[in-house]
């Protein structure tokens, strides 16, 4: 596994094609989501700790679960894009696997861990989590490609697609989420 990460790390586009066939795969990019969400998280609320540490841990689990649904929702959504619209011939296991492994790249954002030191911090940490936000988009892009075997113009139009339907989601569900336990 860690082969594979080095391999998205220095974007190696054939990692994607040895995931894509290995169905055995899929509950490990499961766990890759849900772990990496949960650091990132932890990174991502770090300045919270300073407000209440309460508050850091219930909005890391919080946007963990989002995290993990919006993902979800995310690879649902671009695989049926890719059906629907492309003709892609592409399953939500494919889909789960290969943008599961492009999703490491959301580790960077555990920088913002630094938060918690000082809020200061916030200004160093965040240029390298909008560094790695653009890198993962990348990656996911080639990631997509790989899984939906179409070109380029119809893989950004899945991709986009899908990255609206979660985004939109993700944020309902994180409001809804905070607003019952009152965050």
């Amino acid at each position: 596994m860690i082969e594979r990460i080095i391999k998205v790390f220095t974007f190696k586009n054939e990692v994607y094609k040895e995931v894509e066939e290995d169905a055995s795969f899929t509950p490990t990019a499961w766990v890759i989501v849900a772990v990496v969400a949960f650091l990132s998280q932890l990174g991502a609320n770090a300045a919270l700790v300073h407000v209440d540490g309460g508050s850091w841990l219930m909005g890391t689990i919080t946007g963990t679960i989002t995290a993990v649904l919006g993902f979800a929702l995310g690879c649902f959504a671009i695989s049926w894009a890719g059906k629907t619209i492309f003709k892609a011939d592409v399953s939500f296991e494919e889909m789960v696997r290969m943008l599961g492994l492009a999703n490491v790249w959301s580790i960077i954002g555990f920088v913002g861990i630094l938060g918690a030191i000082s809020p200061t911090l916030v200004c160093i940490t965040g240029p390298f989590a909008l560094i790695a936000a653009f890198a993962g988009l990348a990656a996911w892009f080639i990631a997509a490609k790989e899984a939906l075997d179409l070109e380029w113009p119809q893989t950004i139009g899945a991709v986009i697609i899908g990255w609206v339907i979660s985004s939109v989601i993700a944020i309902l569900l994180r409001n809804l989420i905070g607003g019952l336990f009152g965050m």
